[in-house]
């Protein structure tokens, strides 16, 4: 089966959240079974890391969107990445939707409408002259559109989209409809209409053949009011309907720390010495006192959705009892100054990294004892799956995929509520966990014997997939 997975990030080019490693590990995945494709903007980081780009074919102007031109590369495994050459809209500073200062693109409806409907022709066969796809996977809004394009060329291609943070919609005022090209009858309430606006992500779930997201415990949230985002009867709807399915993400077999280059020791279960290794380099590295204490690592994007808050209104009460808390990351600028300055108030137990780093990431996981998940709501989540693979206890909220991925009590701690009351409670039973040692190396163990593999994910998504494509087939 000929899959084309259109995606803004991949960690091998450009990553910004959780998306850039789905992107990087799923479709690798089900190479085994499928002859997938990935399909990612030009960004100045994506060209500058490709070798070699051969040119496939053109997409006319659109409404206000420019000419492109359509290369194909490949990942130095093999995998095929077709990427959209337009320099005006993706030849750029900063990140994949904002500039440096974090501020999005003023002009992201063309950015990702132009990303969109290439995808589309590419799809079809109108790009490539060797190659059309049999099915289309979207994610996220940046892609959403693309069943939405193949809708209107009335094409028969099945799609899918998955949902990896529905609080993102990508909305845009009406005018955007005329400037990607969009048909105004399009704009109303069962269409791309959402409260006055036109929302990409609600185009891809009114048009998608199937809506997919990355727990299933999150497409059970997400027809609710309370995480619905407004989208919950539509989705609702959908998942009545069997177009909705929650399928978990994994994560890469990289994260082995018996064999990870990057930490300051390589160890296994039962290697105390080796993870106390990793942990005094934390320690070094972020400038923190010598302790026996426990380390509780933060490793997130620094957004409100991730609950930094819970984490600054209990850091006293951690430190107070012994703790220390090291904190990479990087979002909001305020929650960025206000982890600032929580360091600058105690910099002999906290340690703040603004910015992201892979090694150093895992480093943290490897030498902290507990990893802090707050999230006010999480889809799925990887850094609690992580944490597990290097001995790192996650503290969570109890949604989304956290639930469905950290065995409470056994090789991590929920809590219920999203409030500081009922984080501090689960702080407190990492704490006693802690001073009983036996109780600790169980939990530990039976954190880093966890597989959380892609292989099975792949299988979801196969079935999937052939489920999808076989309307089409009859047809």
């Amino acid at each position: 089966m000929r899959v084309l997975f259109i995606t803004t990030e991949m960690d091998d080019f450009v990553r910004v959240g959780g998306l850039a490693a789905v992107s990087a590990a799923l479709p690798r995945a089900l190479r085994r079974r499928s002859d997938v494709r990935v399909m990612l903007p030009g960004y100045r980081d994506v060209i500058e890391q490709l070798t070699h780009v051969d040119i496939v074919g053109q997409c006319d102007a659109l409404a206000e969107m420019p000419a492109c031109s359509v290369g194909r590369a490949a990942t130095k495994d093999g995998l095929p990445v077709y990427v959209l050459l337009c320099p005006q809209l993706y030849d750029r500073p900063g990140n994949p939707y904002g500039d440096e200062n974090g501020q999005d693109w003023p002009d992201n409806d063309i950015r990702f409408g132009r990303f969109a409907s290439a995808a589309a022709e590419l799809a079809l066969g109108k790009v490539d002259k060797n190659w059309a796809a049999d099915l289309v996977h979207a994610n996220d809004w940046q892609a959403a559109l693309t069943p939405a394009y193949l809708a209107w060329k009335d094409a028969k291609v099945p799609s899918i989209l998955t949902i990896h943070n529905l609080a993102y919609q990508g909305l845009f005022p009406p005018d955007s409809l005329r400037r990607i090209g969009a048909p105004e009858s399009s704009f109303h309430i069962d269409g791309l209409e959402f409260y006055d606006h036109m929302s990409f992500l609600k185009g891809g779930l009114v048009y998608a053949s199937h809506l997919t997201t990355v727990s299933a415990t999150y497409a059970k949230e997400i027809t609710t009011r309370e995480l619905g985002c407004g989208l919950e009867g539509l989705l609702k709807r959908r998942s009545d309907a069997d177009q909705l399915t929650g399928i978990l993400n994994g994560i890469d077999e990289s994260w082995d720390p018996r064999a990870c280059a990057q930490l300051a020791q390589t160890f296994g279960a039962g290697d105390w010495e080796g993870k106390q290794a990793n942990a005094n380099y934390v320690r070094k590295q972020f400038g923190l006192a010598v302790s026996r204490g426990p380390i509780f690592a933060l490793v997130a994007r620094l957004v409100h959705q991730k609950g930094i808050d819970l984490v600054l209104s209990a850091a006293d009460k951690i430190i107070d009892a012994g703790g220390q808390i090291v904190v990479t990351g990087s979002g909001e600028p305020h929650i960025e100054k206000a982890l600032v300055e929580a360091h600058l108030r105690r910099p002999d137990a906290i340690g703040v990294v603004i910015g992201f780093n892979d090694g150093q990431a895992r480093r943290m996981f490897a030498g902290s004892d507990f990893t802090l998940m707050p999230s006010r709501f999480e889809p799925c989540g990887l850094s609690q799956m992580y944490a597990q693979r290097f001995g790192s206890l996650p503290i969570g909220h109890q949604t989304g995929g956290l639930a469905e991925t950290i065995k409470d009590g056994e090789t991590g701690f929920l809590f219920a509520k999203p409030s500081p009351e009922s984080f501090l409670g689960g702080v407190r039973r990492a704490f006693e966990a802690f001073r009983a040692k036996d109780r600790l190396d169980t939990m530990r163990r039976n954190a880093m014997a966890r597989s959380f593999s892609w292989d099975l994910s792949a299988a979801c998504y196969n079935a999937l997939y052939r489920k999808t494509v076989a309307p089409s087939i009859a047809a």
